[in-house]
């Protein structure tokens, strides 16, 4: 037996380069399996999840198709597989072949999920997802859910509200599915009051609502709704919802550059300046609110306030000291940010990127390419900075000569390259026609 183990490690550890060798391997050893009693059927069942896992599906078929007995749980793997990789009529196919004492319901499950997913595609997969749902022995919320949502994500609420009145019981995510399902349809009111007319909710179903509603630019709905009902949440251990759902609609208010609204409900989050007292507390300021609320005052540009934010932060993350450098250089600040920047712990490409661009939208290229030599590790936008930099300020010798350095090291253009390089070389043909034009007239302006 010991010796089994080994060679079937070996086998299933190979490259798997040799479809046809792989199947006899398979075959031997699967022959082993039942006369030297090897690996019980755990064993390849797990095997079949991980070669799923890695990506080597075909390897985890050659496998099933020689398992000298399989399980329900086998027969689910490979199905979820299938419905993984979107190949619906390979799980299908899989499903009607399995013996109807392996099949369960989270074998219905998977089939009826997959044939959600591919609502895209057409309305056929989803009526065959009903009929698989109505031929059901027995269902679970899951299956319920599944269905209701995949009604929503094609419009069909009136189905889904169908199918939802004939639940015999339904959950807080049968619910959730509903109002989610009304605000991705443009159905803001609908979706506010079934939200109200819900028995019981959770801080999940106040945070799908309110990004649902920033979605469909209702910002103030969402703002007075949070206020007045996300205070009055049960304290669970689901706290983070809700403090995901202040951050997003702060988030909101800034792209729509309404800073003060966005403050307001940034000074409606606790802030402990005790790092003790806040220590058990979720419900609390994060660093994803202070970054929002920063990004804010950046977009409008009102940097005074953002850099306040920003010296009041006990914990800053790497996006903290990026959105701040963005705002001075966006502000073409450039001492300011790059007093920040030699300050930042830990710098990342992007770091180096803003600053690059920063120095080569104000026309110090010198310093702009000494940060270039200087990054660690440049990207295309890296390139992109310094090559459009030297274009837009009349360097256009020194642009094409980073082009080919570009090319040297093995860095591929896009079209944003191109059209820098382009640029680059119609100004300095210019240029040497220009030149040319006035050394023919030289003479007759010395006349």
């Amino acid at each position: 037996m010991n010796c089994f183990f080994t060679r079937w490690k070996t086998l299933l550890r190979q490259p798997w380069r040799n479809p046809v060798c792989s199947t006899a391997q398979i075959s031997n050893y699967a022959a082993e399996s039942s006369s030297e009693q090897g690996p019980g059927i755990r064993h390849w069942n797990k095997r079949i999840s991980q070669l799923i896992r890695a990506g080597l599906f075909d390897e985890a078929r050659l496998v099933f198709d020689e398992m000298p007995q399989r399980s329900t749980v086998t027969w689910n793997a490979m199905i979820t597989g299938y419905v993984k990789r979107k190949e619906i009529s390979k799980a299908r196919k899989l499903f009607d072949e399995m013996p109807d004492r392996d099949r369960d319901i989270v074998s219905w499950n998977l089939m009826i999920s997959g044939y959600v997913s591919c609502h895209c595609v057409g309305t056929r997969y989803l009526e065959e997802g009903r009929r698989m749902f109505d031929r059901m022995p027995e269902r679970d919320f899951v299956s319920w859910n599944t269905m209701i949502s995949g009604y929503a994500k094609s419009g069909r609420m009136n189905d889904a509200i169908c199918l939802f009145n004939s639940m015999p019981d339904r959950n807080i995510v049968s619910w959730n599915a509903m109002i989610t399902g009304f605000l991705q349809n443009g159905e803001v009111t609908t979706a506010i009051e079934w939200y109200f007319k819900m028995p019981k909710r959770d801080s999940a179903s106040l945070s799908a609502l309110i990004s649902g509603l920033i979605q469909n630019g209702d910002l103030d709905d969402a703002a007075r709704i949070l206020l007045d009902v996300g205070a009055k949440i049960k304290i669970d251990d689901r706290e983070e919802d809700i403090i995901h759902a202040f951050n997003t609609l702060i988030a909101g208010y800034g792209q729509r550059g309404r800073a003060s609204e966005a403050r307001n409900l940034f000074d409606q989050i606790p802030f402990y300046l005790n790092r003790f007292d806040g220590e058990k507390k979720k419900f609390q300021r994060n660093v994803v609110s202070w970054n929002s609320m920063i990004m804010c005052y950046v977009r409008v540009g009102d940097i005074v306030s953002a850099r306040t934010l920003f010296d009041q932060m006990l914990d800053r993350d790497t996006v903290s000291w990026n959105t701040m450098i963005s705002g001075y250089v966006r502000a073409s600040n450039m001492e300011q940010a790059s007093n920040l920047f030699f300050k930042m712990p830990n710098h990342d490409t992007f770091s180096w990127n803003m600053m690059i661009s920063g120095y080569s939208q104000v026309g110090n290229l010198d310093l702009a390419l000494n940060f270039f030599d200087k990054m660690p590790e440049k990207n295309l936008v890296s390139w992109n900075s310094i090559i459009s930099g030297h274009k837009d300020h009349g360097k256009y010798e020194a642009a094409i000569k980073l082009f080919v350095r570009m090319q040297f090291e093995g860095k591929k253009p896009d079209k944003h390259t191109i059209s820098s390089v382009l640029g680059a070389c119609a100004g300095l043909i210019a240029l040497e026609l220009g030149a040319g034009q006035f050394s023919r007239r030289e003479p007759f302006l010395m006349l």
